[in-house]
């Protein structure tokens, strides 16, 4: 028996595998991925500029709760629901809207059940595939949630949350076809229409909204003809396409941040029907 092999053959070691197939080229995607995408949103956030193109808004800054005046990029007075900023907000902090809202969305999303499992896998290697154990799975028990991940069960309670900005995103949407009290259609209306499309059904998908509007039921098919089975029927849609709507928010949402903010600089042209 070789060296590296425990009884029964297994490898033993940090990734040690039989695998021969690459497996390590999914994690290694998805630690690509979402630290990409998290470093573009704390940067995205600081920034407190240029996050809104009339009649665009980037969704990483809705709903705006106060605005700076001046401020490149932001929104009329009006637009901001507490208008401006206060005087005893602490210097040391950005005011930026993005940096009152993104916490929201950004704790349901971690926690997230399909995330756990991509980054559980892709940045602790608990573990990076199927049939790799890493080494640090005989150093102890698996606590999971019980222990210092207990902080994941709030995923359960920032459903709400997430819930909230489903109408508030599709209010965006709306508002992209109109500009100067005139309706039209430009492709940042597109844009940030299929953000809203991508979200909803992101959060329609989630495993505790699907338990919400069906759960704790013993016997679903006996009330077929029930509108709670029909949610249910509908959440499970979703539910079976979670990590595609999962991934394509995630890459949609940035894109539109981007988009917006690029419009707003005036790096790219919008083409639209109001010109």
């Amino acid at each position: 028996m070789a060296a590296n092999e425990a009884i029964g053959g297994h490898p033993e070691g940090f990734s040690a595998t039989a695998r021969t197939d690459r497996w390590w080229l999914a994690p290694l995607l998805t630690v690509a991925a979402l630290g990409m995408f998290g470093l573009y949103a704390t940067w995205a956030a600081f920034q407190g500029k240029h996050y809104y193109a009339e009649p665009y808004l980037s969704p990483f800054y809705s709903p705006v709760l106060f605005v700076s005046p001046g401020a490149p990029g932001s929104v009329p007075m009006w637009h901001a629901l507490f208008g401006e900023w206060p005087a005893l907000w602490p210097p040391f902090l950005p005011k930026s809207p993005a940096f009152l809202i993104l916490m929201f969305p950004g704790v349901f999303r971690f926690t997230c059940y399909y995330y756990r499992k991509a980054y559980y896998r892709s940045f602790a290697g608990s573990p990076p595939a199927c049939a790799v154990i890493p080494a640090a799975k005989s150093r102890g028990a698996y606590k999971g949630e019980t222990g210092l991940l207990i902080f994941q069960n709030l995923h359960r309670y920032a459903l709400y949350g997430a819930l909230l900005f489903v109408p508030i995103l599709y209010a965006d949407a709306v508002a992209s076809f109109v500009k100067d009290g005139k309706f039209g259609i430009g492709v940042g209306s597109l844009v940030i229409t299929i953000n809203a499309t991508l979200l909803a059904g992101y959060t329609f998908g989630c495993h505790s909204f699907r338990h919400l509007v069906g759960g704790m039921n013993d016997c679903m098919s006996c009330g077929k003809q029930t509108v709670r089975f029909r949610f249910w029927k509908t959440a499970t849609w979703f539910n079976v396409r979670h990590m595609n709507f999962a991934w394509a928010s995630l890459f949609w949402v940035g894109f539109t941040d981007l988009y917006v903010r690029l419009t707003s600089m005036g790096i790219i042209h919008d083409w639209n029907t109001w010109h």
